[in-house]
């Protein structure tokens, strides 16, 4: 399998890792909250070799080893990112691999630039994270308090396996130390000490300001008109739960594979060869 190569984009702004040959047409890989660009370390490269594409994975701002931002972390923000990466690499019109918070951010750009996106595989995630319209006052007073504590210190570890062993104790979703190894890897600055650190800035760890109501993701899903196949696993995040009935049930083009795995599934050594399958089979049908 192909190593990947490490870019920068968007005026030194955003980290990449790029796979495939830079000639074959390229996917755009996004990443969930607090995750990386090595989130796509064990599916791209058998998506490469299977689809003969190139798939370059952005880090977002505050996330792996791209630039913290100055303003908010909304997820809308993060679409000026994937739009960035795109007019950096001089795709018009691209098809986006995007997990978890990553496709929340593909289906709002899917919504709202339908030009800019030709087709969605998302990997367990679909929509966004809601606020019912009642609770807007209190979600707003949640954030603002939040944005005015002191921000805490990075944490700092002895060791990578130390910070591996964190990742997995303290994720906010299900994780086994072998899936979220690259991850953290990605993550972690070294420090004079000997210590490593992670580089994740603080502030994604606050509440959000705002969040969109149910029906306005419910229309932004509505509004998706590109393919969508979305890949989920059987131990993830959407399941039959009714937030993500009511999700799948607002896309016109979707098709959805249920496969053994976690929310992670892309990314678990034990999962990822039936993601690609089922990615290469949609994508040949």
């Amino acid at each position: 399998m192909s190593e990947p190569r490490s870019l920068r984009l968007a005026g030194d702004r955003l980290a990449a890792l790029a796979w495939g040959d830079d000639q074959a047409p390229t996917w755009l890989a996004l990443h969930g909250w607090l995750d990386n660009a090595a989130s796509f370390s064990r599916l791209a490269p058998r998506l490469v070799d299977a689809l003969g594409i190139r798939v370059v994975a952005i880090d977002f701002a505050g996330h792996g080893l791209s630039r913290h931002r100055r303003g908010d972390y909304a997820l809308w923000d993060y679409c000026h990112d994937l739009l960035d990466a795109c007019d950096h690499l001089g795709l018009a019109r691209v098809p986006l691999l995007a997990h978890s918070m990553g496709a929340g951010v593909a289906c709002l750009t899917a919504a709202a630039l339908p030009e800019r996106v030709e087709t969605l595989v998302l990997l367990d995630g679909l929509g966004a994270l809601t606020t019912e319209a009642g609770e807007a006052p209190a979600q707003l007073r949640k954030g603002l308090l939040a944005d005015r504590r002191p921000l805490s210190s990075a944490p700092r570890y002895p060791d990578s396996e130390t910070a591996v062993a964190a990742r997995v104790a303290g994720g906010a979703t299900p994780i086994d130390a072998e899936t979220a190894r690259p991850l953290v890897s990605r993550n972690l600055e070294a420090l004079p000490d000997g210590h490593v650190q992670l580089r994740t800035d603080a502030r994604l760890l606050r509440p959000s300001l705002v969040r969109f109501s149910p029906e306005q993701v419910g229309a932004m899903l509505a509004s998706v008109r590109s393919p969508v196949l979305l890949v989920e696993g059987e131990s993830g995040i959407l399941g039959e739960r009714a937030r993500a009935r009511q999700a799948r049930a607002a896309v016109a083009r979707l098709t959805r594979r249920v496969l053994p795995g976690g929310h992670h599934l892309h990314l678990e050594p034990s999962a990822v060869a039936g993601v690609a399958e089922a990615i290469v089979a949609w994508h040949n049908s």
